[in-house]
């Protein structure tokens, strides 16, 4: 059955932004709360969404949503996590970038760094730091995943292990409620658990849409790294557990759109 127009802006509004709330769409669509509380009703029940207190969220499950969706979701957070994340970097480190798009934005904000070597399995990343002048990229090789651009597999960790860096910047698909770090594809997984085995410095950039999503694969506990770059304070298990690893949580101040 077609959805009708508001049941779309239901769902773009909710890629756009991870999660939707019944009071955010009575306000945004001017329709009663009842009515968004039928309307959330019905997509969860084709499937379009499932439902969390308060609201709803994409029914991402053991699936990942699409790239360009993905590019899209929560862009001036992430846009926020990159700016706060290279106030650590300092000209002529090492560092490895993974896949994921908030990578691909602390690519961007690194244009302007010199005399960097920076490591990657995220073609897009690549392509990105191919304009800067200054600094050195090198790419994993393995099997590419055509969908996103990112390089998975064995030659991909045994490119890894060649090295030992100053900083691992790594984004994951989603954060357990108690701090599990989680992504899709088990090959990916384990690229980027050597690239956190080979890092002096290991940093999670996350925006708050990964505490409300569902990956099936484990990658670390957020207690294992060093630092924890986001755009919302987590939840206090998580806050917990990061004081009891030495994690230091860190919020990137928004931006204007």
């Amino acid at each position: 059955m077609a959805l009708n127009f508001r049941h779309e802006e239901i769902i773009r509004i909710a890629r756009e932004s991870g999660r939707v709330t019944v009071e955010g769409l009575s306000d945004a669509l001017n329709v009663t709360p009842q009515t968004i509380r039928r309307d959330l009703s019905e997509l969860c029940d084709k499937g379009h969404l499932s439902r969390v207190h308060g609201g709803a969220i994409l029914p991402l499950g053991i699936y990942n949503l699409g790239y360009e969706e993905r590019r899209a979701l929560s862009h001036l957070e992430k846009r926020a996590i990159a700016q706060k994340v290279v106030e650590h970097i300092p000209d002529g480190a090492a560092l490895f970038l993974n896949i994921g798009t908030t990578a691909e934005e602390v690519a961007r904000t690194l244009l302007g760094h010199r005399n960097l070597l920076v490591l990657t399995n995220n073609l897009n990343v690549a392509n990105i730091l191919s304009a800067n002048p200054h600094s050195k990229v090198l790419i994993a090789g393995g099997v590419l995943r055509r969908s996103d651009g990112g390089i998975v597999g064995d030659i991909a960790v045994d490119f890894v292990n060649q090295f030992h860096v100053d900083f691992a910047i790594v984004s994951c698909a989603a954060i357990s409620p108690d701090g599990v770090m989680l992504d899709h594809d088990y090959r990916e997984v384990r690229v980027s658990k050597a690239i956190l085995q080979n890092a002096q410095q290991k940093i999670l950039v996350a925006d708050h849409a990964k505490f409300t999503r569902h990956a099936p694969v484990r990658i670390e506990s957020i207690k294992d790294m060093d630092r924890f770059i986001t755009d919302t304070m987590p939840n206090s298990e998580i806050c917990d557990l990061c004081e009891r690893g030495n994690t230091t949580i860190e919020i990137a101040p928004p931006l204007n759109p």
